[in-house]
């Protein structure tokens, strides 16, 4: 994955990093697609998030997982009216349900507000 995004993969020394660290960013480059659904392509079952709580609970995603819930998100945000530009306040605490939405809202071109759940009133106004 990282060749795809770095002229060079490998340094020999600090020198070298910073000489020849280049980044190759595609013209539409979507973190969502490019990224995050790439490894799905190429790795459906490999762990990409692991969620646990105080409460013991722990849920597992693969990267299968991550493509195929972020893509209902994002079509269940379009149906709400969500698009590209619109700006969306996230106040999701420790949910892995934030990462899902991140996601949705980078494929759907909207940007993405992460926020506190110690917002008050007057902040989020």
């Amino acid at each position: 994955m990282t060749e795809r995004f770095l002229r060079q993969t490998t340094f020999t020394s600090q020198d070298d990093f910073i000489n020849n660290l280049r980044f190759i960013i595609p013209e539409n480059f979507n973190f969502a697609y490019d990224v995050m659904d790439a490894w799905a392509e190429e790795k459906p079952d490999k762990t990409a998030l692991i969620w646990t709580n105080d409460n013991d609970e722990c849920i597992r995603f693969s990267f299968k997982d991550i493509k195929e819930q972020s893509d209902r998100t994002a079509a269940y945000f379009t149906q709400l009216g969500i698009g590209r530009g619109d700006m969306v306040m996230l106040i999701l605490k420790r949910r892995y349900e934030f990462w899902l939405s991140m996601l949705a809202l980078h494929k759907i071109g909207a940007v993405a507000i992460p926020a506190t759940h110690m917002l008050t009133t007057h902040d989020i106004v």
